[in-house]
């Protein structure tokens, strides 16, 4: 099984109809702030973190590494699209996957940017992994998470108890590569 680790990196930007993934820069150190501080953002995700915190703790460059996409609008941080393999997940129907993740600031909501970054992030996946499933987990009360997921292609595996909260547990077929 191939690993996000395995391949080439960072890969050339992906560029979509309106946005850019690329590779995590220090000018979007302030933006990674603001996403993780968010409690909008992270309403879902056991709360935001302090700016403070964030501050001392973030590198200059942060979340480089082999998966992680900044999504770029007109050259500025919207969002944080994660692609890496479910290592310590508590359900067994993702282990050992490659699991899916993003975060995208409140002004960036109801646009369809994340519906259009995830779709190009998994279209890069299918590209360096192929056959690979893909899973990806959210609440079950993030109802435009769920949407997202659908719209996605991912179908239910299984919804279970974690963090306080029903949890859902998606997968998403691989695509056969071309013979």
């Amino acid at each position: 099984m191939a690993d996000l680790g395995d391949v080439a990196w960072p890969p050339a930007p992906i560029t979509t109809e309106r946005l850019v993934l690329r590779e995590p820069e220090a000018r979007d150190r302030a933006a990674f702030i603001e996403l993780l501080a968010s409690p909008e953002v992270n309403a879902y995700l056991g709360g935001p973190r302090l700016p403070a915190e964030l501050e001392r703790e973030m590198p200059g460059v942060p979340e480089r590494w082999p998966g992680s996409f900044v999504v770029d609008l007109d050259g500025v941080m919207i969002g944080q699209i994660l692609l890496r393999r479910a290592t310590g997940h508590r359900r067994p129907a993702a282990m050992g996957k490659v699991e899916l993740g993003y975060l995208f600031l409140p002004q960036a909501w109801g646009f369809g940017y994340a519906a259009e970054a995830c779709a190009a992030a998994l279209d890069w996946c299918d590209g360096v992994l192929p056959g690979e499933p893909v899973a990806l987990a959210t609440q079950t009360a993030n109802v435009g998470s769920m949407r997202l997921a659908a719209r996605l292609g991912f179908t239910e595996v299984e919804r279970f108890h974690a963090w306080d909260a029903e949890q859902w547990l998606g997968l998403r077929s691989p695509v056969t590569p071309p013979a």
